[in-house]
């Protein structure tokens, strides 16, 4: 009898080895579709096969990218007033600032492999075209209020071309140009029904998705503090109408450093400035007080962003 059990006893080990090593997974699930969303006061219905899969799949693809869609929350607090404050004075809807968040997940650094800047992503002759200086010593594509208030200008006049918002974006993305070739060609009034190559049909897409998740972040699975989120800044401002022997020299005048300087002014792309036009550019100091957290305040955009 014993040399019966022993084979059984060893199999059955060897049995609950294997099983032990197998890896457990957490589980995934699926973000809950809306059945409509409003885009810049809109409603567009999600009924439609074609456009719940592309909404499915941009929600899906921003929820799992976890760490930057947390970073792009955190950043948001710190830049959306300022930037929702421009957009409405240049008379475009607040839900253009979920196109700065695809274009750069609000990095302030970022820089595409198309050569495209900033918080808006301009190339840099469409930045010239809008009114912002890109050289090798300033790129106000860099410049938050400047660079806002272009792409503001841009995407209104767009829009006054199409009618359309999800047109208007989808311009953004793939030119003026193009789309106005593509509704004509496919006889269509939005670039919602047009066949585009895909960057540019998910891209209006893209940013319903991210506004959606956004205006709720809880409800797939984002749970923040407000001390958790990235303070505005508190400045003031100093006019720079001459050239910049050295801005290091400069900002330690100001009471900073050039770390500082540089991070509060990414539109400074040199040590010096040469400015023989004699352009008056406005250089933010940030106050002490912004400088540290347990002086800085704490503000909440949106209050739907901490909420549990």
């Amino acid at each position: 009898m014993k040399r019966h059990i022993l084979p059984f006893m060893l199999l059955a080990c060897s049995c609950l080895g294997s099983y032990a090593q197998q890896p457990v997974f957490s589980r995934v699930y699926n973000p809950e579709v809306p059945a409509k969303v409003t885009l810049c006061g809109k409603s567009i219905d999600l009924d439609r096969a074609d456009l719940y899969e592309r909404f499915d799949r941009e929600l899906t693809s921003i929820v799992y990218t976890h760490g930057t869609t947390l970073l792009m929350l955190k950043r948001a607090n710190r830049y959306f007033p300022e930037m929702a404050a421009i957009l409405e004075a240049n008379g475009v809807p607040k839900d253009l600032l979920y196109l700065a968040c695809v274009e750069s997940s609000l990095n302030p650094r970022a820089y595409s492999p198309a050569k495209a800047a900033g918080f808006w992503q301009f190339i840099p002759s469409a930045a010239k075209e809008y009114g912002l200086e890109v050289n090798d010593e300033v790129d106000e594509r860099y410049n938050l209020e400047k660079s806002t208030a272009a792409a503001a200008r841009y995407l209104k006049k767009s829009y006054n071309r199409f009618g359309d918002w999800p047109s208007a974006m989808a311009a953004y993305n793939g030119g003026n140009a193009r789309i106005t070739k593509e509704l004509d060609a496919q006889g269509v009034n939005t670039s919602l029904d047009l066949y585009l190559t895909e960057e540019t049909t998910r891209y209006p897409i893209r940013i319903m998705a991210m506004k959606t998740l956004m205006e709720n972040p809880a409800a797939y699975g984002f749970i923040l503090r407000d001390d958790q989120l990235y303070q505005p800044h508190k400045y003031r401002i100093v006019e720079v109408n001459g050239p910049v022997e050295s801005w290091p020299q400069w900002a330690k005048k100001q009471g900073i450093n050039y770390q500082i300087l540089r991070e509060e002014n990414p539109w400074i792309r040199a040590k010096t400035l040469t400015n023989k036009t004699g352009k008056t550019y406005k250089v933010r100091i940030p106050l002490a007080e912004s400088l540290k957290r347990s002086t800085a305040g704490k503000s909440t955009y949106n209050p739907a962003w901490t909420k549990r």
